[in-house]
């Protein structure tokens, strides 16, 4: 059936009631009603694992400028569109193939000893003070510091650099306001310029890091230029900061709302890899992800035109009774197939900083749940109010 006028009764409301404390009963209802919708708002929504893996497996692009309409809301603009998250193939391969290079497994291999010793200093001041906020204390600066320290940037604004990447995410959200495109605009010039001046010296303070390796990256003689390298820089700031600030602050909310999988994590240090990958499937740090299909693309009965913005749920995706069986709202740590989530995308789009979210993630919330038995919640969690990026703005405990 051909749905190009298809409305359906039940449609994605992230307005609805209660959808920020827990969006999840909304995606719920989605899926059981209306897996595939074309929404009022000018594009589609997937939800279910089966359709929305497909999606990102089948090469559609995610470049806005290949849509009939404006359609979902559209993110923030990103240095020239050079950023390997805004490129369509062949200048993704190019891209990602120079930078796979700076992200290779015995490259985070090197990171660990890093994130261990800001984890350790997170930690020690959350003992200290017997508790405090989770989010301010440790996920707000912990994969700054990581990026910022594994980047081996020059002396930079790090307080301003992260004011204008949280003003980025949250200036690209749905609902922004009337002046979100110039405040965007300003704030992406400025990150821009700050980035900039940074690279310009590294090339003349070089050392064993990251961003000298982005520098040096070469595939047949083609290297970065110094504005795609800018462009690079800024989007692992912009997409590996603030996803990385939901994963740790969601996956210990989580923990702190089950005690049985706490205690299990706590017994079974065996369960730590398989532990997060749960997590992540469970309350993802990223909910939607856009694709601008290039071809007609079928899902279940409908077949969605060429040129059409598809949101896919990737919360929805990951809590899908079809695909995960009965349990799939429940938390379980040793969950088999929890790898199978889809909360770093998939396709050509895959995550390329998955490696050391998933690092970050389980240097943190072990540790944090094993240093300190009698950990609590403290008072009632606050939501960023973001959408695509929800997750926590505090997040009170005792230790």
């Amino acid at each position: 059936m051909s749905s190009a006028t298809h409305r359906s009764p039940v449609v994605f409301d992230p307005l609805s009631d209660g959808f920020m404390e827990d969006p999840h009963p909304h995606y719920a209802e989605v899926r059981r009603h209306a897996p595939v919708h074309e929404h009022p708002g000018g594009f589609w929504m997937l939800s279910r694992h089966e359709d929305v893996e497909a999606l990102l497996r089948a090469e559609h692009s995610v470049d806005k400028g290949n849509a009939r309409s404006s359609g979902a809301p559209a993110p923030a603009p990103r240095r020239k569109g050079l950023a390997l998250i805004d490129q369509d193939p062949p200048h993704h391969t190019r891209l990602r193939g120079l930078l796979s290079q700076a992200f290779t497994p015995r490259a985070m291999s090197g990171v660990e000893p890093v994130v261990r010793d800001l984890v350790g200093g997170a930690l020690d001041d959350l003992e200290r003070a017997g508790g405090g906020d989770l989010v301010e204390t440790l996920a707000f600066p912990l994969p700054f510091a990581v990026i910022t320290r594994i980047l081996g940037m020059p002396e930079i604004d790090t307080a301003r650099l992260r004011e204008l990447t949280g003003l980025l995410v949250r200036l690209g959200e749905p609902g922004s306001g009337s002046r979100a495109k110039e405040d965007r605009a300003a704030a992406d010039a400025e990150m821009t310029g700050l980035v900039s001046d940074a690279i310009t010296r590294k090339h003349r303070e070089r050392g064993d890091d990251l961003l000298t390796a982005l520098i040096d990256a070469e595939d047949d003689g083609d290297r970065l230029s110094h504005d795609e390298l800018v462009a690079q820089v800024a989007m692992v700031y912009v997409a590996g900061y603030e996803t990385t600030v939901n994963l740790l602050s969601g996956g210990v909310l989580a923990l702190l709302r089950d005690p049985d999988q706490l205690s299990l994590l706590r017994a079974r240090p065996d369960l730590d890899r398989n532990a997060i990958e749960e997590l992540l499937r469970y309350e993802p740090p990223v909910h939607l992800t856009r694709r601008i299909t290039l071809r007609p693309h079928r899902a279940g009965e409908h077949e969605i035109p060429a040129g059409s913005v598809v949101l896919a749920s990737l919360a929805g995706a990951n809590r899908d009774e079809g695909f995960w069986g009965p349990d799939a709202g429940r938390l379980r740590l040793d969950r088999e197939d929890a790898r199978r989530h889809l909360s770093f995308g998939g396709g050509v789009h895959y995550c390329v900083g998955g490696m050391l979210a998933r690092l970050q993630a389980r240097i943190a919330i072990t540790g944090l749940v094993r240093r300190f038995p009698g950990l609590k919640q403290a008072g009632e969690v606050r939501w960023n109010g973001l959408v695509s990026l929800r997750g926590a703005a505090y997040l009170p405990v005792r230790v």
